[in-house]
């Protein structure tokens, strides 16, 4: 369940709506939810409390996410969906646990974006008459769809005055990034490229108020940024670092070097770069098609004799008698050694007798090095440019491929546009939305669910048990999650 928030436009729009209604309806069996884009819940209100105890004991709580991926059809993450109102009655619900009920979802639209900010819910007993409901619900989303309006109003008041009165200090490079709105102060714009307003806008998203990036231009940079009160808009410094004189020396590697990491995450490139030119290969997964003896035979054949830095991919398909004798011959070999190993942990024989370990971070945890990555794939690939709102829905996709499926979607865009601005509508469909992974909160649910199915070994039904939840809601939560 993710935190909810309390204090965003949705939730200042519809606070004083809500208290309204709760006071109108009481005594009546009726719940009223408020969820966000995410079809999360942020607020619910009950005209009787044995009625709010009944709803509460479904699970739906403030923070739930009730949206198609979750449950299936229902009031809330339809509306969502299809932008259109949705009323369901008893058994039309997907979910058996809310056949008692007869609900009604009115989409909230932001009047200044046209997006979709929330959905407003009106419940009731299957067996109550509900014939009032559409109307009385789209009176109250009318109602908060224009307090959205005046907050937004107010709201970039705000954030223009914050902006004003940070930018009378000239030499300052700030930026105050809002709702669909981005001010910048003339330093700050001569320093980031497109690329760089996706880098610092994902920082925002995924940090705590504090980053290092490296710009497009090679420009290491300190941000640092705090909420504007009042608003949903950030204020962001941007610091320039002073670079140092000399370059540190790569510090020498200690052989044999482990690189470990998920697939697409570069370390095969990686092992490359550490082995150098002229390097001989061994891959584990040849031991399907080749047999273990045969395999074990070539090793040691290999580790065996003089030559240039033996590379060893995927040690962690290796068998136990196979990962020892690897072990064993790496203490031995004339040759150094590089291992690659996929996510989970190798034989402990492998990882005893290295020297060196490299862990590579996924892509999703360095979310502000996918503009400038994407922007400078592209270029090697054709003349054309990504957008700024383009690279933000990159940034926010998950990337379980990592590397290797950034390149393969960047070659796709390649393929369909080579000259001129890539817009959002040039992405392919599958990373056009750049919604399902907004929150932090679901970035750290995906990560532990990632870590617990590896560590399972892949098995869904232990990483279940060790998450504490039951099997369908480990699908359901993968699939919302994107997780493959």
């Amino acid at each position: 369940m993710s935190a909810v928030p309390t204090r965003g436009a949705l939730a200042r729009a519809a606070g004083p709506v809500l208290d309204r209604v709760q006071t109108e309806l009481r005594g009546s069996p009726v719940a009223v939810l408020l969820a966000d884009h995410r079809a999360r819940v942020v607020d619910i209100r009950y005209g009787e409390r044995s009625f709010g105890r009944e709803v509460a004991s479904l699970g739906v709580l403030p923070g739930v996410r009730l949206g198609e991926d979750d449950v299936g059809v229902n009031a809330i993450g339809t509306p969502l969906e299809t932008r259109k109102s949705l009323l369901l009655r008893g058994a039309e619900h997907a979910m058996p646990a809310f056949h008692g009920f007869t609900c009604f979802g009115q989409p909230i639209v932001h009047p200044g974006t046209r997006r979709v900010a929330g959905v407003l819910d009106f419940a009731v007993p299957v067996s109550r008459d509900e014939r009032l409901a559409p109307a009385l619900v789209r009176h109250l989303v009318a109602e908060i769809e224009s307090r959205l309006r005046t907050d937004a109003a107010e709201a970039q008041q705000r954030l223009l005055a914050a902006f004003q009165s940070a930018a009378r200090r000239r030499d300052r490079r700030v930026l105050v990034v809002g709702h669909g709105l981005v001010l910048a102060t003339q330093p700050a714009l001569d320093l980031l490229a497109p690329a760089d307003h996706a880098a610092v806008q994902a920082c925002i998203e995924d940090g705590s108020g504090n980053a290092r990036i490296t710009l497009a231009s090679g420009e290491p940079v300190r941000l640092a940024w705090t909420p504007v009160d009042r608003t949903d808009g950030t204020m962001v410094d941007l610091v320039v670092e002073t670079r140092p004189r000399r370059p540190r020396a790569a510090a020498p590697v200690r052989w044999p070097l482990l690189v470990v990491g998920e697939p697409g995450t570069g370390k095969t490139t990686l092992a490359r770069e550490a082995a150098g030119e002229g390097a001989a290969v061994l891959d584990g997964v040849e031991t399907v098609r080749i047999g273990e003896a045969e395999w074990a035979e070539r090793a040691s054949r290999l580790l065996d004799s003089d030559g240039p830095v033996v590379i060893v991919e995927n040690v962690q398909l290796l068998s136990g008698r196979l990962a020892a004798l690897v072990a064993a011959r790496a203490r031995t070999s004339r040759r150094n050694l590089v291992l690659t190993s996929a996510l989970g942990e190798p034989h402990p024989s492998i990882t005893a007798c290295c020297g060196e370990r490299r862990d590579l971070a996924p892509l999703r945890s360095r979310r502000h090095e996918i503009p400038p990555l994407a922007q400078r794939m592209l270029a090697e690939e054709c003349a054309a440019r990504f957008t700024p709102e383009s690279l933000r829905l990159l940034a926010a996709q998950p990337w379980p491929g990592n590397l290797a499926e950034l390149r393969r979607v960047v070659r796709a865009v390649a393929e369909l546009r080579s000259a001129g601005d890539v817009v959002p509508a040039d992405l392919p469909p599958s990373h056009r939305d750049g919604s399902a992974l907004a929150s932090p909160f679901d970035r750290a649910e995906r990560e532990v669910i990632v870590a617990a199915i590896a560590e399972a070994g892949g098995n869904k039904l232990e990483a279940a048990r060790a998450l504490g939840i039951s099997r369908s809601t480990l699908y359901n939560r993968m699939k919302a999650l994107r997780i493959r």
